[in-house]
């Protein structure tokens, strides 16, 4: 790859393509961040071989390059970068990487997926469990059962999470979703943050009037009524007085604002 010495502005897919050849690493990083937020499907290849990248490295081992465009793949969700994304899985040296490639797998929504993270689950080393779970819960590994419930365990409450929304998915046990509201009132914001994200994905109504009482700002509140009924819409479109509800209650966040 020709490495650039520009200082070009990142304005077009053209300039954000050969940014990523420059010799700034900073520059790099923005322009993997910019292809992504713009859904630059041109970019796809480029962001893959910057998946590889060995000139940004940080002195704790992290490859911050790697992570953004595997981040970036996944705004994309072009098939085309599955390949990629899962020989990315194989970096021992940075777990945010990997993290980083799991959710990009998860977003994709490809089965080729599905093989390499079962790999890493059965793996006795340290991975991102909660990336992993919830990737195998966007993908329907249901075969994961038996492994994930030990997870209902574990020592991290966002792990547990994580676990609890897999569970919920599979088995529509709402017992499941009451460990996850449980969370919302926590002392941890993040915790608080990462519960109101989990009850958006399983798009349950129930998660609804939990996620309106939530202490969270309302931006997140919109973000994952949205996901809500994006879902429910999908899948119980006859439904009109629960969507009334969600379109309601995200009326009235939005004069909030």
């Amino acid at each position: 790859m020709t490495i650039t010495n520009s200082a070009e502005p990142i304005l077009s897919p053209e300039s954000a393509i050969a940014a990523l050849s420059s010799e700034d690493n900073q520059i790099r990083y923005y322009a993997a961040w910019w292809l992504g937020k713009h859904q630059v499907q041109a970019g796809c290849v480029a962001l893959c071989e910057a998946l590889f990248d060995e000139r940004y490295r940080i002195p704790g081992g992290g490859y911050p390059l790697r992570r953004q465009a595997a981040r970036a793949l996944g705004q994309l969700k072009n098939p085309q970068a599955v390949p990629a994304l899962v020989k990315a899985l194989e970096c021992d040296e940075d777990l945010r990487l990997r993290e980083a490639a799991i959710a990009a797998l998860a977003a994709i929504g490809d089965k080729r997926a599905v093989t390499p993270l079962l790999h890493l689950l059965a793996t006795s080393q340290e991975q991102p469990y909660e990336a992993l779970i919830e990737a195998l819960a966007t993908l329907q590994v249901w075969s994961a059962r038996p492994q994930i419930e030990d997870f209902l365990q574990h020592p991290s409450e966002r792990v547990q999470c994580a676990a609890a929304r897999y569970m919920y998915l599979l088995t529509q046990q709402p017992e499941y979703i009451e460990r996850i509201v449980k969370n919302l009132n926590h002392d941890n914001m993040y915790l608080r943050w990462a519960a109101v994200f989990d009850l958006g994905a399983v798009g349950h109504q129930q998660a609804i009037q939990a996620i309106l009482k939530a202490q969270v700002p309302n931006s997140l509140k919109l973000l994952n009524l949205k996901r809500i009924l994006e879902a429910f819409l999908e899948i119980h479109s006859y439904a009109e007085e629960t969507a009334l509800l969600i379109f309601q209650a995200i009326d009235n966040l939005l004069i909030q604002l």
